[in-house]
């Protein structure tokens, strides 16, 4: 009986070790992407100016109005406390190791560059953290320094506060705004203003690494030495042509931090000359570097060959590469830009930054498994197979200024199992520290009869979560109704109701605007309501429900969508995702119509809505890194 009790107490014992080992043996990376830190409490250097005082903690804070970014796809200030709760989670789960894929500051000023390091450096001390940093389009937003600034910061009684870094760049409103303040603080840094800040978070190499390169490094990891690596990260030996006679940094590179685990951090930034004959050292004479990997195949062709050699050392020395930058090297619209332009028209929908079909075919060829990727905003997984037959597999990371503000989780199982599981950021402390501010700004322009003022309803919300919802909500109504969508497809669609759509889609040959004008036509409205009707049993679904929502509702739920994925049912509901669902397939059994053009562009509409609903998984999911295979874990 002894015997016996003591083997199952061994076996125990083994058992939990066992547990244990894999535990260790299993390696986790967090990704952030697009933090756009602005350092509310930062100071600048050469200026007594610390901000506006907030009466709700009596601090002075340097905030962005709410007019503007209302009008932005990012939030400038309260991300700032989002951005503390996620590395508190990831802190609190225990992982060692963060990236930062591009469009971790405003716009790579030196104010908030050093706000940015000392967060980093005190979770780093605080929790033994290690960062890696690439970079994005807004840090640095050119290959050199360049002054510039911001006339939208909030002052005092809620006037705009222009704050920048030279005189003479800003003509002053004194209706609407305070006297400048100048700061150099505000400049706009290059690549070594931003590497000198940020040096210590991967862009050069440490003890503690087990390897670091860079694509000019003459190394491999079998003759690896610190002091060849140090030589290796000088800016000055980072330089390519972008262009004949315009000679920039290329700060990509590659690091072991742990037994293993290769991390390759892409620079993807491409600063075309703008004038060819003009001065390469003059910083305005570069466009900026949006539009990603379709500039990086043309004007920056030796990183496809670097990461190539990479890809090829890490399978022949066993180890993990995982590839991460600021840009996504596969079509992040579910497919759907073709549908996209043509509705939108061409140019719209931030259709210039899709990388090409040969952008995924190249850096999958080059041997990238899987690449986690930002810029967009957005939560989704692209996946593509070459014709080689290699899998890419790219991961696109929401933004914690954004709806859904998220970051993605990667742990590293054994047997070449990836899984990616995406951690909301729904309560963030101090999220309303600043409300008492936009109060103020907001009397300020009611006191001016201010055109479209925003909706202080957003300073009811009860967390963050519910704060970047309405942030979106405003947005489509400032920006993106107006800017984006056909004319007379938007005044079709923000009139009608979810009811409408239905017994359009089960109407039978009137062209659509002819039906809406006859809704009073009792044999057209019956005829449709009797057979949507019976469809809607079909499905097992309520027709009445088509009626507690309008084509407003229709077009921001499409936003939300787009940009959360399949997080999205939490805010837009399982049975009103099942309503969209049903009346898809209801509208694509209507008799087309080539010469209605509001049939046809609700069509286009309709098809993008269900591509958005119908992507890879993009919440919880593993990948087989060797057959490139994904699996669902929600289901």
């Amino acid at each position: 009986m002894r015997t016996a009790y003591s083997f199952l107490i061994l076996f125990a014992l083994f058992s939990t070790a066992l547990k244990a080992q894999k535990s260790r043996s299993e390696v986790q990376v967090a990704f952030l992407a697009d933090v756009h830190l602005q350092d509310l409490y930062g100071t600048p250097e050469d200026n007594d100016y610390k901000g506006v005082l907030n009466p709700k903690n009596n601090k002075p804070t340097l905030l962005r109005t709410m007019d503007a970014q209302l009008h932005s796809t990012r939030i400038f200030n309260e991300n700032y406390f989002a951005f503390l709760a996620a590395l508190d989670d990831i802190a609190k789960r225990g992982v060692r190791y963060v990236a930062l894929p591009g469009d971790y500051t405003d716009d790579g000023q030196p104010l908030h560059l050093k706000g940015l390091a000392r967060i980093l450096k005190e979770y780093s001390t605080k929790y033994s953290i290690e960062f890696f940093i690439t970079t994005g389009n807004h840090d640095p937003v050119g290959p050199f320094a360049q002054d510039a600034g911001k006339d939208d910061f909030l002052g005092t009684g809620g006037k705009r506060q222009p704050i920048f870094s030279k005189e003479g760049l800003h003509k002053q409103d004194p209706a609407t705004e305070l006297p400048t303040i100048i700061t150099k603080d505000i400049a706009k840094m290059g690549y070594l203003g931003v590497t000198d800040y940020l040096g210590e978070f991967g862009f050069l190499p440490k003890q503690v690494y087990k390897f670091w390169g860079t694509p000019f490094s003459t190394y491999t990891s079998d003759d690896y030495s610190l002091d060849k690596a140090k030589e290796a990260a000088k800016l000055s030996n980072r330089m390519y042509d972008v262009a004949p006679g315009f000679t920039v940094p290329d700060v990509s590179y590659v690091v072991e931090p742990v037994e293993g685990l290769w991390l390759l951090a892409i620079d993807g930034n491409v600063y075309i000359p703008k004038n060819a004959n003009g001065d390469a050292s003059d910083p305005k004479n570069y466009k900026g570097a949006d539009l990603g990997y379709n500039n990086v195949l043309t004007n920056k062709k030796h990183i496809i060959e670097w990461v190539t050699k990479i890809a090829a050392e890490a399978k022949q020395k066993r180890k993990t590469l995982i590839a991460f930058s600021h840009y996504p090297i596969v079509e992040f619209n579910d497919d759907a830009s073709p549908e996209i332009e043509a509705l939108m028209g061409k140019g719209k929908w931030q259709l210039d930054r899709v990388p090409q079909e040969e952008v995924a075919q190249a850096f999958a060829d080059a041997g990238i498994k899987l690449h986690f990727g930002g810029h967009m905003h957005i939560n989704d997984t692209g996946i593509r197979t070459s014709q080689k037959g290699n899998t890419l597999i790219n991961v696109q990371t929401p933004s914690l200024a954004a709806y859904i503000p998220a970051y993605k989780l990667l742990t590293l199982k054994s047997n070449n199992i990836a899984e990616v599981e995406t951690i909301a950021i729904d309560n963030v402390p101090r999220f309303d520290e600043l409300f008492e501010l936009y109060k103020m700004e907001h009397q300020f322009l009611k006191s001016q009869n201010a055109k479209d003022i925003w909706d202080n309803a957003i300073l009811k919300t009860k967390s963050y979560h519910e704060f970047t919802d309405y942030h979106l909500k405003e947005l489509v109504r400032l920006r993106f109704i107006p800017d984006d969508w056909p004319t007379g497809f938007k005044e079709f669609l923000t009139r009608v109701s979810g009811y409408d759509l239905i017994l359009i889609a089960n109407s039978e040959g009137i062209a659509l605007e002819n039906f809406m004008n006859h809704k009073n036509d009792n044999v057209l409205w019956k005829n449709a309501e009797a057979k949507a009707k019976s469809f809607t049993k079909y499905n097992k679904i309520t027709l009445n429900d088509y009626k507690k929502w309008t084509g407003l509702d229709l077009i921001t739920d499409f936003y939300r969508i787009r940009s959360a994925d399949q997080l999205v049912v939490a805010d837009v509901g399982s049975e009103r995702i099942k309503q969209y669902q049903a009346l898809i397939v209801a509208f694509e059994q209507r008799k087309p119509n080539p010469d209605d053009t509001l049939q046809n562009n609700l069509g286009l509409f309709l098809t993008i809505l269900d591509k958005f609903l119908n992507g890879a998984p993009a919440d919880h999911f593993t990948i087989d890194l060797q057959s490139g295979k994904v699996i669902d874990l929600r289901k």
